[in-house]
C-alpha cells in the first residue's frame, strides 16, 4: 500500500495547504476569499444570506464617500416601491447630515452602521473597534432617529474580534451572498446580469452608494428581479432575530 507512504517534506507541504484553507474560512473573512492567513478557531462569520422559503432579496448599499448619485438611487427606489439599507459610516453622517436625514425620512430605507472612520477593523485594537461601533451607533441614531441594530465591516473584512465587538453592542454583522463588482467600475450591464444569474431566496446584495455604474444599473437589476417572482425586504427585515445559527458559509438558518 504505497500510497501511504508520504515523504516528511511532502505531508507538511500539504499540512500548510490545508491550514491556510480553514484560515481563510476561519479567521478572517474577506469579501471575495482575499488571501488572510490567520489561525484563529472556530469558525465564525457575518450573515451573508438567510435560508428562507420566501422569494424575497435584499438590497444593500455601503456609504463611505460621495453622494453624487444618492438622489438617482432614492429616485429609483421610489419609482419601484423597493425598501434597502444602507450601512453608513459616521464621517459620511456627519458630512451629508441633510442627505442621510432625508434618506432616513423617505420610507424607503434602513440605516446601519459602517464603523466610524472606515479602517480595516481586523486591524485595529479591541478598544478602537469599540469606538468605532459605539460612536458611529450614536451619531447615525442622533442624526435618523432609527435604532441601529445592523453593521457592516469596511471592505467586507471580519475576525473572530469584530464580530464579537459587534455583538458585544447588540449589532448583527452583515455580509452578502452577491458581490456586484461596483466598486470597480463595472458596467451597469454587468452588474445587473450578475446579480440576476446569481439570484436565490433570501440573498444579501452588496453595492456602493458612489459606485461608478450603480445608479445607472439599479432599475434594470430591480425590474429584473421582479420579472424572476422577488419581492423585497430590508436586510433587518430579511435576517432572523434570535433562535438561529450562522454556517461557515454565511448562511443564517433557523436554529
Amino acid at each position: 500500500m504505497k500510497f501511504i507512504l508520504i515523504k516528511k517534506r511532502s505531508l507538511w507541504a500539504g499540512l500548510a495547504v490545508a491550514a491556510v484553507f480553514a484560515a481563510s474560512l476561519c479567521g478572517v473573512y474577506f469579501t471575495d476569499a482575499a488571501k488572510v492567513y490567520s489561525s484563529v478557531s472556530p469558525c465564525k462569520m457575518p450573515i451573508c444570506s438567510v435560508e428562507t422559503p420566501d422569494k424575497v432579496i435584499a438590497l444593500s448599499f455601503d456609504a463611505a464617500w460621495g453622494d453624487e448619485n444618492m438622489d438617482a438611487i432614492e429616485r429609483t427606489l421610489h419609482e419601484y416601491g423597493v425598501s434597502a439599507t444602507f450601512f453608513v459610516t459616521g464621517q459620511w453622517a456627519e458630512k451629508y447630515t441633510e442627505r442621510l436625514k432625508a434618506l432616513a425620512d423617505c420610507g424607503c430605507a434602513e440605516i446601519g452602521t459602517h464603523s466610524g472612520t472606515h479602517p480595516n477593523m481586523p486591524k485595529i485594537s479591541k478598544k478602537q473597534m469599540e469606538l468605532e461601533l459605539s460612536t458611529s451607533v450614536a451619531t447615525l441614531n442622533s442624526i435618523t432617529g432609527q435604532e441601529i441594530k445592523l453593521f457592516r465591516a469596511p471592505y467586507g473584512a471580519y475576525s473572530d474580534a469584530v464580530l464579537a465587538a459587534a455583538e458585544k453592542q447588540g449589532l448583527y454583522s452583515i455580509g452578502h451572498s452577491i458581490d456586484t463588482l461596483d466598486r470597480d467600475g463595472v458596467s451597469a450591464y454587468d452588474i445587473t446580469a450578475k446579480v440576476l444569474a446569481q439570484a436565490k431566496p433570501g440573498a444579501i446584495v452588496w453595492m456602493h452608494n458612489d459606485g461608478k455604474n450603480t445608479a445607472e444599473a439599479l432599475p434594470a437589476l430591480i425590474q429584473g428581479l421582479k420579472n424572476k417572482g422577488y419581492s423585497f425586504v430590508t436586510v433587518g427585515g430579511l435576517i432572523y432575530k434570535d433562535g438561529y445559527t450562522v454556517s461557515e458559509t454565511g448562511v443564517q438558518t433557523r436554529r
